[in-house]
């Protein structure tokens, strides 16, 4: 006869807890590192509330006039509460375009024909291709590409040879260092969209999205260094061949009168850090034995 004293297995609520906590510690310390109250964090996760509430009882049919009761009994905000949400979230602000410098890099890594040896080729900033100026306007006839020049600079992601007029990239991905605003705006959109695909995937009878990743620990920082080396080699190759792939698809179906309503994020990324002492001693104080590479 088992033991009443054996430990149950958790719950899906307690799961659930787990999984959240996870996920939220990591902007919780972001939000205490930049001054961000909780009274702010907890009204935006109303809204998220509110919005996700919302969106399931629309898509369940129900009836306009029962929204507000409905969205308040589900999520056990008031519906004083969830009226005013409702409006802050009809309110909110559209999803922002990549911005056009973002685009000028992104083109400059993937084109072949601005490639030598496998890295981007310093260009002459005027001429005809290939040049920036040619680049920047493969892009854009709206603004200038001195504007845009200018703009990469700014955000350390390019480099002016005033002497030799040239321009060279020195950053291998769109990370722009020194805006401290587009990189919160890179990590809200990628980061979100991440998350969208991993709770569709667990909602969903079947998985709808690609998301896989390896996990492994007992690793030197010599180790770890190795691993994004091939990360970063791998994430060349693939946006050198998915730039083209999207900027063709985009073009025939266009030019094929087909739905275009659909919109893709396809990312690469690798995370590391030292283990806790606790997590890196067994029960006797021992060191504890390296797991193994698994798939997650």
């Amino acid at each position: 006869m088992p033991s009443s004293d054996a430990p149950q297995p958790p719950t899906d609520h307690e799961v659930l807890i787990d999984a959240l906590r996870s996920v939220m510690a990591p902007m919780a310390r972001l939000a205490v590192a930049r001054g961000l109250t909780y009274a702010s964090a907890e009204e935006t996760l109303k809204q998220a509330f509110v919005h996700a509430a919302r969106d399931e009882q629309i898509a369940l049919g129900q009836a306009p006039h029962r929204l507000v009761s409905r969205i308040s009994t589900v999520t056990g905000i008031n519906r004083r509460e969830v009226t005013r949400l409702v409006e802050a979230v009809d309110a909110g602000p559209p999803v922002p375009e990549a911005s056009l410098a973002s685009q000028v890099f992104t083109r400059w890594l993937s084109d072949r024909s601005l490639r030598v040896r496998g890295k981007p080729r310093p260009l002459p900033r005027h001429g005809d291709a290939p040049s920036f100026e040619a680049l920047a306007r493969s892009v854009t006839q709206d603004v200038h590409p001195r504007s845009l020049l200018d703009e990469l600079c700014r955000l350390q992601l390019a480099r002016w040879d005033v002497d030799t007029d040239t321009v060279a990239l020195i950053q291998d991905g769109f990370t722009p260092r020194g805006d401290w605003q587009r990189m919160l705006g890179f990590l809200g959109t990628n980061v979100g969209d991440h998350m969208q695909a991993a709770v569709q995937n667990v909602l969903a009878e079947a998985s709808t999205h690609f998301e896989q990743a390896v996990f492994a620990d007992g690793l030197s920082p010599e180790s770890v260094e190795m691993l994004r080396a091939l990360a970063r080699r791998h994430w060349k190759t693939l946006l050198s061949e998915a730039v083209p792939l999207l900027e063709n698809r985009i073009e025939e179906d266009a030019l094929a009168g087909k739905p275009v309503r659909r919109r893709v994020r396809l990312g690469l990324f690798t995370y590391h850090e030292d283990t806790a002492a606790q997590e890196a001693a067994g029960v006797d104080g021992a060191p504890k034995t390296a797991s193994k590479p698994k798939e997650t």
